[in-house]
């Protein structure tokens, strides 16, 4: 990389994340020699920057928390703002917050003085966020740390609990995050398995980051994306959705996620038609989240769990 201001912007996104980098393997990284990058160190200090090394066999660099942030032009307002928002927008994935998010927020915790890092969780723990109820909520520091993990490329182990209910202890190459919307999966090789297997981040504990490198292995679909759509197709049987609307077809689209989408029947009317691999439970309260009148024509088993959840609904303001 020989456009220096370009390289010094892939340098300090590498440092910002928490961990520590020898410079060999950023010298890899950038396709510059060792040289160089003790060069563009010194470079970003004089920008404001406060990289540290360490010397001997296993030291590196990386960049010192609780200092100031004068290049990102971010007053102490703003950066407790920003960091708020991540947080309540990663621990309960809602629609549209995407693994970006997650890595903005493990750089820009990892340099927030500790000040503002105190102001930040106590405003995080003294909100009550409303989620699907399903119990499906994720810890930032959770989804924080598989993203450092990503993107440091070092071995993963965290505890992990099955749909069933059995806990298991896994060792794993973390390739990717991914967000559905409503819920975040991790795309890993499993080295226990010795096969690539996709994770629940709301079923995982005590993610810890062994600090061992690896170099990523070949994954067997397009994209992450692609790999958790066909674990969950294996996982759960897909469902043919048909539920008409007594309302028009963008004010329903915009109220449901992107894989959801009906057809215009009418000016004020609409029909979802798709086949789909979502649970019923959250299928029905998807659609009551529409906030318009609603038929729905199948399957039979979201017409009969509807028609269960409106009794007990019913049930539960009588007298």
């Amino acid at each position: 990389m020989t456009d220096t201001p370009a390289r010094l912007l892939h340098l300090l996104s590498l440092l910002q994340t928490p961990r520590e980098w020898p410079g060999s393997e950023l010298a890899e990284r950038l396709s510059v020699s060792p040289r160089t990058i003790r060069r563009d160190i010194d470079r970003l200090r004089d920008l404001g920057y406060p990289v540290e090394a360490t010397l001997g066999a296993v030291g590196g660099y990386r960049l010192v928390a609780g200092t100031a942030m004068p290049p990102l032009l971010l007053d102490d307002e703003e950066a407790v703002a920003i960091a708020v928002g991540l947080r309540a927008g990663a621990g309960h994935a809602i629609e549209g917050v995407e693994e970006a998010s997650v890595r903005a927020l493990a750089k820009l915790e990892q340099v927030l003085p500790a000040r503002l890092r105190h102001r930040v969780s106590t405003l995080q723990n003294a909100t009550i966020p409303l989620t699907r109820g399903d119990g499906a909520t994720v810890a930032p520091a959770t989804l924080t740390a598989l993203a450092g993990a990503v993107t440091g490329r070092e071995k993963l182990r965290f505890g992990y609990r099955a749909g069933d209910g059995a806990e298991t202890k896994r060792l794993v190459e973390p390739y990717r995050l991914v967000s559905t919307g409503y819920r975040w999966y991790l795309v890993a090789y499993d080295l226990g398995r010795a096969d690539w297997r996709t994770f629940r981040v709301d079923r995982v504990s005590d993610p810890l980051a062994t600090g061992a490198r690896f170099t990523p292995r070949e994954l067997p679909a397009d994209d992450a994306a692609q790999m958790l759509t066909r674990s969950t197709a294996r996982s759960q049987p897909e469902l043919d959705l048909d539920v008409s609307f007594e309302a028009p077809a963008d004010f329903v689209t915009a109220r449901l996620p992107a894989h959801l989408a009906p057809a215009a029947t009418g000016p004020a009317t609409c029909r979802l038609r798709a086949r789909t691999a979502d649970s019923v439970e959250w299928l029905a309260l998807r659609l009551a989240l529409v906030d318009a009148p609603f038929t729905v024509h199948g399957p039979e088993p979201l017409r009969a769990y509807v028609e269960g959840l409106a009794g007990r609904l019913a049930a539960s303001v009588r007298g």
